[in-house]
């Protein structure tokens, strides 16, 4: 069964060594007069590059306002405090320079100064949908989240640690600027992260009930095997160029939907993973590497073809004919200790450094599930009680020795 497809992936990408130097005439390019300048922390500055944003926009006379502070799992306060900053200073362009959480900000932010009708998280709570959105551009520095080329857009409420997320072609970047010189410096740890997020956003597209796109398969496993190999090797030699082009690169691949086109994303791991990360504020792509496994051994059960040829074409494993069940297990251990590897959890308790209490699985439960009204997932749909077996399963280690 193969699903029909409408692929749209407007994104102009400016990638390789000195493609800084091309932000002026790409703003200008797109009507961009005056520019919200949107960062994160302060590694964007000590890096110096910053600075030299700054310098670029100075010399070409475009005149700009600044927003810093975007922390991960990025929140409605500051995304409202950009909104009011834009309209005071009749912002026609946002820069967002960083990873996800700065551009999913920089999203929010272009949604919200067009809309009159009442609170740009009308949107998240499905009360009004995106009718307009500033331009947005983005200077990459953390390959991960593929906001850059996505139509997607998570952010969470201050109150009530409510993480929602939305789609809509309004708001893909007009422009990428991708220089992979720009994340030798990222810690160890987030470029472990960032790698799981990317694979994850292709094998949330890879297990599907559509199986018979076979080109669209092959995409998928050659992509998820050289970050794979990508990730282990990048944290030997944090400067090398070639692999940390190869993760940038695929950062993009995996989320502007390219692996979707003939299946269908089922994104379950991805919608368990907010209300975990909404509650404890946990980097995103460790809470999935802590999810992943048990959900996999949760649905392997009914998909099990799936997992052997995951296992065989990604995760190199040998395909036991008389046993596929075993075939699937196997796969799915060789990413948890793939994971482990490169210092991701594969539990909830290695994550936080302690199981979840029952009340804790309970809020979460409660949250993904809206109150028992929504489901998740599209190759198992997972009812509230699916997300509390998960949940439960997740808590403790599943290492077999």
């Amino acid at each position: 069964m193969l699903k029909d497809f409408n692929f749209y992936a407007p994104t102009r990408v400016v990638f390789g060594r000195e493609s800084e130097e091309q932000l002026p005439q790409l703003i200008k390019a797109n009507g961009g007069t005056r520019v919200l300048l949107h960062y994160g922390g302060g590694s964007a500055e000590r890096s110096g590059l910053l600075p030299k944003v700054r310098q670029l926009l100075a010399d070409a006379g475009i005149a700009f306002t600044e927003l810093g502070g975007v922390v991960p799992n990025p929140l409605l306060s500051k995304v409202e405090q950009g909104i009011a900053l834009c309209r005071q200073e009749q912002v026609d362009f946002i820069l967002a320079v960083g990873g996800g959480s700065v551009i999913d900000s920089a999203k929010a932010i272009g949604y919200g100064v067009p809309y009159l009708d009442g609170s740009v998280w009308d949107f998240w709570e499905g009360k009004a949908k995106p009718q307009a959105c500033l331009p947005i551009g983005v200077m990459l520095t953390i390959p991960a989240a593929g906001s850059e080329m996505s139509s997607s857009c998570v952010i969470t409420k201050d109150e009530g640690l409510l993480k929602r997320g939305i789609n809509s072609d309004l708001c893909r970047c007009r422009f990428c600027i991708m220089n992979p010189e720009r994340t030798y410096t990222l810690p160890p740890y987030q470029t472990a992260a960032g790698c799981t997020d990317i694979m994850m956003h292709t094998m949330e597209r890879y297990f599907s009930k559509y199986e018979d796109m076979t080109l669209t398969d092959a995409i998928s496993e050659a992509l998820l095997r050289t970050v794979k190999d990508c990730a282990v090797e990048v944290l030997r030699h944090p400067e090398d160029y070639r692999l940390r082009a190869q993760i940038m690169w695929a950062g993009s691949l995996a989320h502007n939907d390219l692996t979707e086109c003939g299946t269908e994303k089922d994104f379950a791991t991805h919608r368990l993973e907010h209300e975990l990360s909404a509650l404890f504020g946990v980097t995103h792509g460790a809470g999935l590497a802590a999810l992943w496994g048990s959900w996999a051994r949760y649905v392997m059960p009914r998909h099990q073809s799936r997992f052997v040829q995951f296992a065989v074409n990604v995760m190199g494993v040998a395909n036991d004919f008389a046993h596929p069940e075993q075939t699937a297990l196997k796969g799915i251990e060789a990413v948890e200790q793939f994971y482990r590897t490169i210092g991701m959890p594969t539990c909830i308790g290695e994550l936080l450094g302690r199981t979840c209490t029952d009340d804790e699985i309970r809020q979460m439960v409660d949250k993904c599930s809206r109150g028992g009204t929504i489901t998740v997932g599209a190759m198992e749909v997972l009812h509230e009680q699916d997300m509390e077996a998960v949940y439960r399963m997740a808590n403790t280690n599943h290492k077999t020795e």
